[in-house]
């Protein structure tokens, strides 16, 4: 079986603060950037890898979901405690650098883990938790 990580989703509540930070901050490409009824679909991507890219959407859309629910969702993000992804690096400190420099809020530096990682972690402007992991 050949299966590869397409996308993957997180949600954003200020499209061009989420923009700014995964553009400017990490360097991502933007791929897809689709307005509709007020809303903002942002796809990036790491640059030199096509087939990777995360989409920012707007929170708890979809059939289904309720006030209730939604309102749970956006309490979650504002906690930080709703969404989160592991990206990776072969530059660990260069890159914490530059995210602690852009006003992230830093979650942990890094950190040689005990089980057997080096990695650090901090907030994109929608509480999502964003962890690096050092490439050895």
């Amino acid at each position: 079986m050949d299966l590869t990580i397409h996308w993957t989703f997180l949600p954003h509540d200020d499209p061009d603060a989420s923009l700014a930070f995964y553009r400017d901050t990490l360097g991502f490409e933007i791929r897809k950037d689709v307005g509709y009824d007020g809303m903002r679909w942002i796809t990036v991507g790491p640059a030199g890898q096509p087939g990777t890219s995360i989409v920012l959407e707007p929170p708890a859309l979809g059939p289904g979901i309720t006030d209730d629910e939604r309102r749970t969702v956006v309490e979650m993000m504002a906690k930080g405690s709703y969404a989160r992804i592991t990206l990776a690096t072969a530059d660990l400190d260069g890159v914490f650098a530059r995210v602690r420099t852009s006003g992230a809020e830093v979650v942990q530096e890094p950190t040689e883990q005990p089980y057997g990682i080096r990695d650090c972690a901090f907030r994109d402007p929608a509480g999502n938790m964003i962890r690096i992991n050092e490439l050895r």
